[in-house]
């Protein structure tokens, strides 16, 4: 078994990414990017997330925006493909790096 990378941090998005969920949601993705060195990755997995409304749109912006204040990247992991279709239609697919599910090309 290999040791946890330290360079990496992963938190869960909620099944329903939005105004509800926002700050709490937000406050743990700051406390992991905190943990994590400049230079740092921070994975969301987005696998159980079903619904994103604007603020969750937002709040993943504010989180990529702290990243990249430190250096550091944030990685969308098994976006849904109407969350892929959001980026594109509001240009925002150039902010983050997307990854499928693991074990899926």
């Amino acid at each position: 078994m290999s040791a946890p990378n330290a360079d990496v941090g992963v938190i869960t998005a909620p099944n329903d990414l939005g105004l509800d969920s926002r700050a709490a949601f937000r406050e743990a993705a700051f406390q992991e990017l905190a943990r994590l060195p400049e230079g740092g990755v921070l994975r969301v997995d987005l696998s159980v997330t079903r619904r994103v409304d604007s603020a969750g749109l937002s709040v993943l912006m504010l989180i990529q925006r702290r990243a990249a204040d430190r250096s550091q990247r944030v990685v969308l992991q098994a976006p849904s493909e109407e969350f892929r279709y959001l980026l594109a239609l509001t240009q925002l697919s150039d902010l983050f790096v997307l990854e499928p599910r693991p074990g899926r090309s």
